[in-house]
């Protein structure tokens, strides 16, 4: 008779420990699935389009020049840069993005490196 409740607490231990193995495993294999789409996402994304410093730097003073702009030629693509960007793209009836894609590059007359040219 003394045996009988430890028997039943020796089992209810054992049924917990198998209940949270079998949710770590279900946790690991989602967690992998959803790494896996993400890897797949970029591999299909391609090639990303990036402005230089200097691309930057040449709109932000053209940016300037047309008051779409009051800050720094820093060569940075900060929060006021992109406004500005947004309100040339949106003056020239570009795709308004707030980023130095391709065509705003070319819009402005800034010039493309090679790699960018084939993207």
């Amino acid at each position: 008779m003394n045996k009988l409740p430890l028997v039943a607490l020796s089992l209810g231990l054992a049924f917990a420990i198998s209940a949270g193995a079998q949710n770590q495993n279900a946790n690991s294999n989602s967690n992998r699935a959803t790494a896996n789409r993400i890897v797949s996402a970029k591999k299909n994304r391609g090639p990303i389009f990036r402005a230089s410093a200097d691309q930057i730097k040449q709109a932000q003073a053209m940016l300037k020049q047309r008051s779409f702009y009051g800050g720094a030629e820093t060569g940075k693509l900060d929060k006021d840069t992109r406004a500005g960007l947004k309100k040339y793209q949106e003056a020239e009836g570009l795709n308004v993005t707030g980023t130095l894609n391709k065509i705003t590059l070319q819009k402005m007359g800034i010039a493309l490196t090679d790699k960018q040219k084939v993207m």
